[in-house]
């Protein structure tokens, strides 16, 4: 299996030009439902999905485990302030935060993926998993923003 750190590098990689490809007006249009996220917000949501998830894998593999809260995306969007962010510094914190996360993944020690971690009232799960979750968000997000 291909490391953590090496997807997620993979994924940037494969992201950014696709990202930067994108024009001002085409990243920031309101999407069609009223209830959705731009381009720049969902760029900016899976920013703070890594800020997030940053604090979760140190603590867990710090620690040897994991108890936090889950966080209210749609405000941290709003407070993010992403829809009037210009989209090329979007795209810049979104990358230097993943590129940081993929640090932290090469150096977290083998015997730490089985800590046990607990977001919110969600069951408890291996920091592997976790890990893992994360990435099949990123990309999930990362798909759904291209397909517009």
């Amino acid at each position: 299996m291909i490391p953590f750190s090496q997807r997620l590098k993979s994924v940037i990689a494969e992201a950014e030009p696709r990202l930067r490809a994108a024009a001002e007006p085409a990243a920031g249009a309101a999407p069609a439902d009223p209830q959705g996220w731009s381009r720049k917000q969902e760029l900016g949501h899976l920013a703070d999905s890594a800020i997030n998830n940053r604090v979760r894998f140190i603590k867990a593999a710090l620690e040897g485990e994991f108890t936090g809260p889950s966080y209210d995306g749609v405000g941290w969007v709003k407070l993010g302030g992403y829809a009037t962010t210009p989209w090329q510094d979007v795209i810049d914190l979104w990358k230097s935060l993943n590129q940081s996360l993929a640090a932290v993944l090469e150096a977290i020690p083998a015997d730490r993926f089985t800590a046990q971690c607990r977001i919110g009232n969600g069951s408890p799960v291996t920091l592997e998993f976790l890990i893992g979750d994360y990435i099949v968000h990123l990309q999930h997000h990362l798909d759904h923003i291209f397909s517009r």
